[in-house]
């Protein structure tokens, strides 16, 4: 693994846009693509930036079972609102939220990424050290799935909801195989409550327990943190 330690998120989302945009122009045709908060500055380089998408295609990570593409909570919404409205790629995937097979759907989604092989995998990282809605226990050779979301992960969603019988209860998923099965990995992370979770990602043993550990068997992965990120990293990994 490759670390690289940025002094804030704003930083850290230029040396991953910097990585990405190196990438593409190598060749890189498909990125897998994350939401939530942590790479919002990488989106907005890719915004500010006059690098043509309109050739690429993108594959998401996950999306909430129940909630239609126009809700404000579902990572269409988000997607478009962060970048597909003025970067708008070839093909973007996103997992169906309101498919009626949920099954069925992941199944579909798996034959997506085996035609579309990743080039670049964007992650973020829980403060459990889970990968996508991949869960400690979450086995490894596991493909799209359905997750049943943890009672603490409904709690800290429903924030984002009128009241918590609103948040979605499962997602569907990229599973871990299908993680490791991208040409490189780019995670990033910020702030001090992600500090633990990347120790035991970059330092710890290889388990289901950490779901992010098992990158330490990917062949070409860069961590991108900031300093209160990284501050329970080995000094080795701080120049």
């Amino acid at each position: 693994m490759k670390v690289i330690v940025t002094e804030n998120k704003i930083q850290g989302g230029a040396k991953a846009f910097e990585i990405f945009k190196n990438e593409i122009k190598n060749g890189a045709k498909v990125l897998g693509l994350a939401t939530g908060s942590t790479p919002e500055t990488l989106y907005q380089n890719f915004i500010n930036s006059d690098l043509n998408c309109s050739n690429l295609i993108s594959i998401n990570l996950d999306e909430y079972v129940g909630l239609t593409p126009d809700n404000p909570q579902s990572y269409h919404y988000f997607m478009r609102k962060h970048l597909f409205d003025k970067k708008p790629f070839k093909k973007s995937y996103i997992p169906d939220g309101m498919t009626k097979d949920v099954a069925a759907t992941c199944k579909e989604y798996d034959q997506i990424i085996k035609d579309n092989p990743i080039d670049v995998q964007l992650l973020g990282i829980g403060r459990n050290g889970h990968i996508a809605f991949n869960e400690p226990g979450t086995p490894f050779d596991i493909g799209t799935h359905e997750v049943k979301l943890t009672e603490n992960t409904i709690k800290a969603n429903s924030r984002f909801f009128d009241n918590e019988d609103e948040v979605p209860k499962s997602a569907i998923c990229m599973g871990t195989a299908n993680i490791m099965d991208a040409k490189k990995v780019v995670l990033m992370a910020f702030g001090e409550k992600k500090a633990q979770a990347i120790k035991e990602m970059i330092e710890g043993p290889v388990t289901e327990q950490v779901p992010a550990s098992i990158l330490q068997k990917h062949p070409d992965v860069t961590v991108i943190v900031d300093k209160a990120a990284a501050q329970e990293l080995d000094d080795k990994y701080k120049n």
